[in-house]
């Protein structure tokens, strides 16, 4: 059975919107590593609304870079959506999910793939899998920075306590923490 697993670039308070304006400077090759390390034990991926508009009109047709690796694991991985919002989805091996049984298609999801479900970015998304008991594991890339205004991971929403599964500390000062539901 397949975990549901996210994965965020955070700063010490707690923002997580727009990373590409501060995450760089600390991008590093133990970072690398991390994140390429969670991409390989990736069997699927999830993400909401918001992230699959903006990843639909960048990553199909991405070629070459330093991130072409990502691309290629991107493009062809199945992939699910969770929206009220959109009829369909384009991008190849995607499977929108809506409505009232979403819960339950993911359950049924996570039973079919191996591995992790991964995730990364999607906030509105991470907070309802916490509410419905679905999120697995939380890993944090927390930056040693304070970016003083942004969307919080966790804004709005009720105490869910957590417990840490492992740390470790970059030389950059990033702490790689990952956490699961208490």
């Amino acid at each position: 059975m397949a975990r549901i697993v996210s994965n965020f670039f955070i700063s010490l308070d707690g923002v997580v919107e727009r990373p590409d304006q501060w995450h760089f400077p600390y991008f590093d090759d133990e970072m690398g590593a991390a994140v390429g390390h969670g991409v390989e034990r990736a069997t699927a991926f999830l993400m909401g609304r918001r992230q699959y508009q903006e990843w639909v009109e960048y990553w199909p047709n991405h070629a070459g870079g330093f991130d072409s690796d990502f691309a290629t694991f991107i493009n062809s991985v199945p992939k699910y959506v969770l929206s009220n919002t959109l009829t369909e989805a384009t991008w190849q091996n995607t499977t929108l999910l809506s409505g009232d049984s979403v819960a339950a298609r993911l359950r049924e999801i996570k039973e079919q793939h191996d591995g992790e479900i991964a995730m990364s970015g999607s906030t509105t998304t991470v907070r309802w899998l916490l509410a419905n008991g679905l999120l697995d594991e939380l890993r944090l890339l927390v930056h040693p920075i304070a970016v003083g205004s942004g969307q919080r991971l966790f804004e709005e929403m009720p105490t869910y306590p957590l417990r840490l599964v492992s740390h470790e500390t970059f030389k950059s000062g990033v702490l790689n923490l990952a956490y699961v539901p208490a």
